[in-house]
């Protein structure tokens, strides 16, 4: 069968509609947003593929996975095992990375251990590994006829009293052994300080070396015999290490059959692949476990401010003065140096400050009259510092935690900084580099890396190596070609967007070289540079030339025009949607009249406004911001304008905007705790009065939360139901219509609609509530109704069916008619936020921060917010921002859209390149200027989108 047939869908809005997808194909499915183009290629398609995998299993294992329920589709024909790569997996592990993800650190693990060379860490020297054989020998050769003792090492560097070791070695028949560099006679109960570090080894023989030229060959043969015996022991009660000390100069030497510093005696084990894992106990850094990071208390955050003193709230976690003895001790210790709690902190000298922080050696005294008892008081004080930390460990409540929380600081690990590796895995180095350093390269270094690294290793070691680096290469490659050569490998999966994360496993699925399977792809090419959309929509060819099928659902009209096939579903959104308005190739959809064929054939657009905004004349200025990758740039804000940034990926956009200046005005505006990425002054703050942040993360965490309750619309509803006469007889107060408390709810399924059911390894499935059918409340909740409609049924309507419906009802209609202008009319009221898109959620935000009145003077920020849009949705999300800016505010959109960078009063370019060849201001001014230029990437495509020449 050459296609894939999909009869009679009907899952979400889709009216029944009949499909075809030419196997082999690269198949793109458009549509505006809430079309119904996700319930055809995520809920039918790939639900109906992963629904028949499963059915493969046994009984047994189907009994913990449950049945998949089948999708609402006649017939689906000719459909291979299904890949869904979606933008929601983002791994949120902060011990997951690019390198875990794409396998290339499992390589490089494996590479290192069977290749890497090792050095010591104490004193830089390579290590070095001796057979039985060749110790022997080096003992002759070194120490030829002098007296030795041959001793094998028990305890290194380590406190303890050690009397059962001691006894130990007594019973086995030892007589002698060395403590601290003293050879001492073993004897009964005898001990060591255990106070102090020692180092303790047991002498196994002693002898004089043997010349061989003093002896005969038999005399020579027993003496060697008695010195491999003597080895052989002493290795054996030394775990692989032994100690040959020469009598006369009372000096050692370490020699061992494992990796072995030849100069200070300290040994590695046997390198494995999991000494490089930062995810194992073997090789993970003691101090962060494995992170790279720690929590540590940071004393700016504890003394904010050193001019006040301690008794007006100096020191924040206490406050200001109390009676209470906390006080008192730190009153004990100031007077002790001079000083009070009235001083100054900043006058304090640094030696009370430290007993402060950090505690006291000794007992403080407290005098008799604050304690009320006949005598002085003396206590311990361990310092507020300690105090915050006890906090942290021993207080599991949320508001301990966020007080404790507050003078937290995430810092670089101290012991490894940041390579999350311990001591003795970054000791191995290839070509120079330990594996940190490797994985710290961009992409495209670690190609240049890849390619002549051989050259830099031993004949033996380029044998070992040669499979693993074709291996790492081949991977590299395919990162390369889904445009991601500005990440490396130690970049953490968390801090990845949706589309560099869907991108990474694209290129894990090409590397995989699978035939024959169905890849669906949800809108692959957000967050991607014109630049880099070529080589993308080269990548998706490849996977398909292997001989597999691609869907991807998309609104990119360079994916569209390379696409072998594509399938349009519309012709509105939401219950206006669900059709199949044309399926064919682009060529035939570009003679037709659909909303998208018009936007591709150029009969509609998104129009450049006649006149650029030139601002309110004041503007907000960062100097010298240096954060990632940014080079100490100086960037102007024009305030009273629309402004966009952008540049190619991984240029410093974000660090810029999200990372710089976004937590340096929340913290101004609000007293955000996050802290911004490095830079030296601001100024204009005080050239607008509010911030809104509005991102694309989820609008709630779990099912309960839904557009109604985020926008605050759910409390207008619920006070209109409780003012109506039905509702007043009973007596029913606003929380009888919450789902979220006891009394009107169902308690059957406690108001969530639907049971969640255990599947043990695999996600929980949710099923309708059999009690309420999902609609949430019991029968005489339901039993009051507005219009003829119930709670539930309000909740079930979609925007636009709302606004019709609460149209003489301002307070409500108000809220949400922005949901509708924002182009969400098609989602429900009640609709689960974890079923929302990124752009959808972010929508949201948007809409609920319309509603609320703004100033004039706010300044808004948006990252990428075209996500998921079709340029519909985009004519009619950027008319909503203009307004926003007409009104006098200011708008600041990280975006790499032409349709939006062509509409923007100011852009600023950062690159040229991304990674560590980008953080330059490349360009700030009009689009029509920048068209101009010749720098940079974006003005060559937004100069063809302008018909500039």
């Amino acid at each position: 069968m050459n296609k894939i047939e999909v009869l009679g869908a009907r899952v979400h809005n889709l009216k029944n509609i009949d499909v075809e997808i030419p196997r082999g194909s690269l198949t793109v499915i458009t549509g505006l947003s809430g079309s119904g183009k996700s319930s055809l290629a995520f809920d039918t398609i790939f639900a109906e593929g992963q629904r028949r995998y499963i059915e493969t299993f046994s009984a047994y294992a189907r009994n913990f996975l449950g049945n998949m329920e089948r999708p609402d589709v006649d017939k689906i024909s000719g459909l291979s095992p299904v890949i869904s790569i979606e933008q929601k997996t983002t791994n949120k592990n902060p011990r997951s990375t690019v390198g875990t993800t794409t396998e290339i650190y499992d390589y490089l693990r494996l590479l290192y251990a069977r290749a890497g060379t090792a050095y010591s860490y104490v004193t830089g020297e390579k290590m070095v590994k001796y057979t039985e054989e060749k110790l022997i020998k080096m003992i002759f050769d070194a120490y030829a006829g002098k007296s030795i003792y041959i001793l094998a090492p028990l305890v290194r560097n380590r406190k303890g009293h050690y009397r059962e070791l001691f006894e130990s070695m007594r019973r086995k028949g030892y007589l002698y052994i060395r403590v601290d560099e003293e050879i001492l006679e073993i004897t009964r109960g005898m001990k060591t300080d255990r106070y102090k570090n020692h180092n303790i080894e047991v002498v196994i023989d002693k002898l004089k070396a043997p010349d061989t030229s003093d002896f005969d060959d038999k005399r020579a043969r027993q003496l060697e015999e008695r010195l491999r015996k003597s080895v052989e022991t002493a290795m054996k009660q030394g775990d692989g290490l032994i100690m040959i000390l020469d009598k006369e100069s009372n000096s050692g030497k370490y020699f061992s059959k494992r990796l072995m510093c030849p100069t200070s005696g300290i040994s590695y084990k046997d390198p494995a692949p999991n000494i490089f894992s930062f995810n194992s106990p073997e090789g993970a850094c003691p101090h962060c476990k494995g992170l790279g990071f720690v929590n540590e208390i940071d004393i700016k955050k504890v003394i904010p401010d050193a001019k006040v003193n301690i008794h007006d709230g100096g020191i924040t976690p206490l406050g200001k003065y109390k009676n209470q003895m906390i006080f008192w001790q730190i009153e004990a210790i100031l007077a002790k140096y001079g000083f009070n709690l009235k001083t100054p902190i900043e006058e304090i000298s640094q030696e009370a400050m430290e007993e402060v922080l950090y505690g006291s050696l000794e007992n403080v005294k407290i005098d008799k009259e604050l304690v009320h008892t006949s005598t002085d008081y003396f206590v311990t004080f361990d310092g507020i510092i300690k105090y915050i930390k006890n906090v942290i460990e021993n207080d599991d409540t949320a508001a301990g935690q966020k007080w404790a929380d507050q003078f937290l600081a995430v810092t670089e690990c101290p012991e490894c900084h940041g390579q999350r590796l311990n001591k003795e895995a970054l000791s191995y180095k290839i070509w120079d580099k330990n594996i940190a350093d490797v994985a710290g390269l961009d992409i495209l270094d670690l190609k240049d890396w890849t390619d002549h690294v051989e050259e830099h290793l031993e004949p033996q070691q380029k044998a070992i190596a040669e499979e693993i680096i074709k291996e790492i290469r081949t991977r590299i490659t395919f990162l390369l070609d889904v445009g991601l050569d500005y990440l490396s490998l130690n970049r953490p999966s968390a801090s990845l967007s949706g589309g560099e994360s869907q991108r990474i496993r694209l290129a894990t699925q090409i590397g995989s070289q699978l035939v024959n399977v169905l890849y669906i792809l949800d809108e692959p090419s957000i967050g991607l540079h014109q630049r880099d959309n070529e080589r993308l929509i080269q990548s998706l060819k490849e996977l398909r030339d292997l001989g597999n099928t691609v869907i991807v659902v998309e609104h990119d009209k360079d994916m569209m025009l390379a696409a072998d096939w594509i399938i349009d579903i519309g012709p509105k959104a939401g219950r206006k949607g669900g059709q199949v308005v044309f399926q064919g190739t682009p060529e035939e959809m570009l003679k037709t009249h659909t909303i998208t064929a018009q936007y591709l054939n150029g009969k509609q657009e998104i129009k450049v406004p006649a006149k650029r905004r030139t601002g309110n004349g004041k503007s907000i200025e960062i100097h010298n911001a240096r954060g990632n990758n940014l080079k100490n740039v100086d960037v102007t804000f024009p305030l009273g304008e629309l402004i966009v940034v952008t540049g190619v990926s991984g240029s410093g956009k974000s660090t810029l905007i999200n990372e710089t200046l976004q937590p340096i005005l929340s913290k101004y505006f609000y007293r955000s705790l996050k802290k911004p990425m490095p830079y030296d002054t601001i100024e204009g703050i005080k050239n607008i009065d509010k911030i809104v942040n509005v991102d694309q993360s989820p609008i709630g965490r779990t099912p309960r939360s839904n557009p109604a309750t985020y926008t605050g619309v759910f409390s207008d509803i619920r006070s209109l139901f409780v003012n109506l006469p039905e509702a007043k007889i009973r007596g029913y107060k606003p929380g009888r219509f919450s789902f979220n408390v006891k009394g009107g709810r169902c308690e059957a399924c406690g108001g969530n609609g639907y049971r969640s059911i255990e599947m043990n390894f695999l996600p929980n499935v949710f099923v309708p509530c059999e009690v309420c059918h999902g609609k949430r409340y019991n029968r005489e909740t339901l039993e009051v109704r507005y219009k003829s409609k119930s709670i539930a049924d309000i909740l079930d309507m979609t925007i636009n069916q709302a606004v019709e419906f609460f149209e003489n009802v301002p307070n409500i209609l108000n809220k949400i008619k922005t949901l509708q202008e924002v182009g969400l009319g098609y989602i429900k009221l009640g609709q689960s936020s974890t079923t929302l898109s990124g752009g959808e959620s972010q929508r949201v935000k948007l809409a609920t921060e319309l509603s609320k009145r703004d100033t004039g003077k706010t300044l808004y920020i948006l990252d990428e917010p075209t996500t998921g849009l079709h340029f519909e949705d985009i004519r009619i999300l950027m008319n909503v921002l203009q307004t926003l800016v007409d009104r006098g505010n200011t708008v600041i959109i990280i975006e790499h859209n032409l349709d939006v960078i062509k509409l923007a009063d100011h852009v600023i370019d950062i690159g040229p390149e991304g990674g560590r060849n980008g953080g330059n201001i490349i360009f700030e001014g009009t689009p029509e200027n920048m068209a101009k230029s010749t720098r940079g990437y974006t003005s060559r495509f937004l100069a063809q989108e302008l018909g500039v020449k």
